[in-house]
């Protein structure tokens, strides 16, 4: 796959995790010049290099040499890295692109004046963005232009969006404020977090009630994704009506009922607090200490059971 861009302008990828080594890995097999940005003692520079991706160097420099600087690493961290190493290195009239929304529009990050500033926010994670790109079909993404000062943000836009694998027909206009609020909340509300407590509480429900944790994984678990899929080509409704008649009344009884007005009263909290930039203001202030304290309790969202389930039919 490659590029149609005429415009050979270098493309600093700071960050090289999921999103970042999809990012850097598209736009070199697409044309572009890439230099990776990274902390001097990153574990990552290691997997640049191993990738073939040249030069990897550091974030100020790689900002310094670079047209365009794409920030791929933690949100959280843009704050600190932004005003640290990238403001006052950034060339007159570079773009600066944001894969999430949420540093510039909760005002971790203000980018300067001079600067164009264009978000490009894949729907879909780094390994799917790279499958995707590689077997030469293209996920869908948001797109929004925050500064235009060349008049070509647009047009940068759609020759980074091509570098990466979204088709044109893929994208989808948006704007960095309602790119930020409506990703954080589908996460915390629906996707991971809400979505995750449910199978929990479906598991063990089962389980208290005598099943095999293995039977109980299979009932709760393992067709969630051809429900997704059914929703995602024919709607909620399409999907009802794909499913057995005992399915489909049992739903329309107790779905509202396990999912309901506290369910949405707890979403409208949520909500809150995420646009007021509650949400972001705690997440910011999140040491490594705090993080690492997250990871150790992340065994507490599921169960061992159900881990140990997942397992077992994972392949």
């Amino acid at each position: 796959m490659s590029s149609k861009a005429k415009a050979k302008k270098v493309v600093a990828v700071i960050g090289y995790g999921s999103q970042g080594r999809a990012a850097a890995l598209n736009l070199r097999d697409s044309g572009f010049p890439v230099t990776v940005g990274l902390r001097a003692r990153s574990k990552s520079r290691r997997v640049a290099l191993r990738d073939g991706l040249s030069p990897v160097t550091t974030v100020s420099r790689a900002v310094a040499e670079a047209d365009i600087v794409m920030l791929a690493f933690p949100d959280h961290q843009h704050c600190r890295v932004f005003s640290r190493d990238i403001a006052d290195n950034l060339r007159p009239g570079a773009t600066l692109v944001f894969l999430h929304g949420l540093s510039v529009h909760f005002k971790l990050v203000t980018p300067p004046d001079h600067c164009d500033v264009i978000l490009i926010a894949p729907h879909a994670p780094g390994t799917a963005v790279r499958e995707r790109f590689l077997g030469e079909r293209s996920v869908s993404a948001f797109y929004a232009i925050l500064q235009n000062r060349s008049k070509r943000a647009r047009t940068t836009i759609y020759e980074l969006a091509a570098g990466l694998g979204f088709k044109r027909k893929n994208l989808i206009r948006s704007t960095f404020a309602e790119e930020a609020i409506g990703d954080i909340f589908g996460e915390q509300a629906v996707l991971c977090g809400g979505l995750a407590q449910l199978i929990k509480n479906g598991f063990e429900v089962l389980v208290n009630h005598g099943w095999k944790p293995e039977n109980a994984y299979l009932e709760i678990a393992y067709q969630l994704d051809l429900i997704v899929q059914l929703i995602k080509q024919h709607g909620i409704e399409g999907m009802f009506r794909r499913i057995s008649v005992a399915a489909r009344y049992g739903s329309y009884i107790n779905g509202p009922k396990i999912v309901g007005k506290s369910s949405r009263a707890a979403m409208e909290k949520a909500f809150a607090r995420i646009s007021s930039g509650t949400f972001v203001r705690d997440l910011a202030g999140l040491s490594d200490d705090d993080i690492e304290r997250l990871n150790s309790q992340l065994g507490e969202l599921s169960h061992p059971e159900f881990e140990k389930a997942a397992r077992r039919f994972r392949k």
